[in-house]
């Protein structure tokens, strides 16, 4: 039997409409993310700015800052629960910018909006008592059988 058989014949757990729904959001933040730091180094290496190396900077935290929600976004998928920290994380940073955001008023009032129940949104379906018990199954399982 080779290892292609061997994996091909442990079931998949069903994956609940709340997990995908945190893989979906956390995977559009991190693209969002990664975007606006690209964003920002073409920017700076295209306009005249005032101190361009430090907009590149920015630019390049930014972009490597969306990368981190790209991959938790895949572990979740994944059913890996190291995903689950990172995109929490990245659910809650939703929320001070969304505040900041609205205290800016104008046109940033209606995507700080978007910006908050996008991260209240993934928090609720990531912090989901189905995904927690999805993700942290194999470790029950194995207490279980140890003790």
């Amino acid at each position: 039997m080779t290892a292609e058989t061997s994996t091909d014949a442990v079931p998949r757990p069903a994956r609940p409409a709340a997990l995908i729904a945190a893989v979906a959001l956390t995977a559009a933040e991190g693209a969002a993310l990664t975007a606006w730091g690209g964003y920002m180094i073409v920017g700076g290496l295209v306009e005249t700015t005032r101190n361009p190396g430090l907009v590149e900077y920015g630019g390049a935290v930014i972009l490597l800052m969306g990368l981190l929600p790209l991959f938790a976004s895949r572990a979740l998928l994944r059913l890996r629960r190291w995903g689950r920290s990172p995109a929490v994380l990245t659910h809650s940073t939703c929320l001070p910018v969304a505040y900041y955001m609205l205290q800016s008023g104008g046109a940033m009032t209606g995507l700080g909006i978007l910006v908050g129940v996008v991260g209240l949104a993934g928090l609720v379906t990531t912090l989901n008592p189905r995904v927690t018990a999805l993700l942290y199954r194999t470790e029950d399982a194995g207490e279980a059988a140890a003790g």
